[in-house]
């Protein structure tokens, strides 16, 4: 949950930096700053993190991809879309991670959470409907990215379970900082923008956030498998209304609010399926003995 809000004020942060900056530019110093926490914390305590080396390294790689690509698309999303408008794309993000654990991690998922998933979807199509092709609120493009950022952040989340056997977050941060710093390092350099006191301020504690929250959600995802974890992702639901109209000014319309409850319900039930058919599970080898 707090990695949820964390990045919650990183998609805020982000979207304030985002009319001055490139996404190149905003992600290669969120990886630098990264970098720079990491291993002045290996500096200061000797092995800090634990050791650097894997033996997945096709793993990581991929993990390092999924998470460059949430940031960019997500950053791009944000520049087009209110805050609110764009995690009802995210929201389907519990259910595609379903789909994954099922897929890719062979973790069962109950019939009932396939149900309740499909109903989650309408309401993200309630809420979305009204809005295309509206300027700003309907920016489809916006969407687009959204959709493609969810993804993303969905394959971060099944790579995070499937690396679980790894010790230390020191791996979690080093790899994906050093691919994701060298993809954007060209593109950061060729539009760069000098930036003031104020916004060095803001793109250090985007690195900050960035890094917190990525090692909340990977080491929560080590120790839970995503079925029982991924309806957390709703907690994102009050952060981005709350600084949608803080920051931004964004009252919620009517459709969204209504899409989100709908969201949120099936999110709800689709945990209590989950859940239901987790200790029906346990109990049946403890009935048989």
């Amino acid at each position: 949950m707090a990695g949820i809000g964390l990045f919650g004020l990183l998609d805020a942060n982000s979207k304030l930096l985002s009319g001055g900056f490139s996404a190149a530019q905003t992600i290669f110093l969120r990886y630098a700053v990264l970098l720079g926490l990491l291993f002045l914390a290996r500096g200061l305590v000797r092995g800090a993190g634990g050791p650097l080396g894997t033996r997945h390294p096709g793993r990581h790689l991929a993990r390092a991809l999924s998470m460059l690509g949430a940031a960019t698309f997500f950053f791009l999303a944000f520049r087009h879309l209110p805050l609110a408008d764009g995690y009802l794309i995210f929201f389907t993000a519990p259910f595609l991670t379903l789909i994954g654990a099922a897929i890719y991690l062979k973790e069962p998922v109950p019939g009932r959470a396939w149900l309740w998933s499909a109903v989650g979807f309408s309401g993200v199509l309630l809420a979305l409907s009204p809005h295309l092709g509206e300027g700003e609120r309907g920016s489809l493009f916006g969407f687009a990215c959204a959709l493609v950022g969810t993804i993303c952040y969905t394959t971060n989340v099944i790579l995070n379970r499937s690396l679980r056997d790894e010790r230390g977050v020191a791996r979690l941060v080093l790899w994906p900082a050093i691919i994701g710093g060298a993809a954007t390092l060209p593109f950061a350099a060729w539009h760069w923008v000098e930036p003031s006191a104020l916004q060095w301020t803001q793109l250090i504690v985007n690195g900050v956030i960035a890094g917190t929250g990525t090692v909340m959600l990977a080491l929560a995802f080590r120790v839970s498998p995503p079925s029982r974890l991924a309806p957390f992702d709703f907690v994102a639901l009050p952060w981005a209304v709350a600084l949608d109209f803080a920051i931004f000014g964004n009252v919620p319309t009517l459709p969204v609010v209504a899409g989100g409850a709908v969201v949120a319900m099936a999110c709800v039930m689709s945990e209590r399926a989950v859940s239901r058919a987790a200790r029906q599970s346990q109990a049946i080898p403890a009935g048989n003995a």
